[in-house]
């Protein structure tokens, strides 16, 4: 069963990504570690898409790498 996309949000919002307002019910989430954006789109309550959990999988990751050199 796939994860909701107040799921993923609420992993980044833990991993210390801040919301920035997107178009519609897009959603942005930057780091200033981590030179991209992750941007989620749809309902709180709807099923996160392979690809965004893949998106935030991989920001997650950069970020870990990130802490690791500093």
């Amino acid at each position: 069963m796939p994860r909701k996309i107040r799921q993923l949000i609420k992993d980044l919002e833990k991993a210390g990504f801040e919301f920035r307002p997107g178009k519609g019910s897009h959603r942005k989430f930057v780091h200033p570690l981590i030179p991209e954006a992750v941007v989620i789109a749809g309902q709180l309550g709807g099923d996160a898409k392979p690809y965004q959990e893949k998106d935030v999988h991989e920001a997650l990751e950069d970020l870990r790498k990130a802490r690791n050199k500093t």
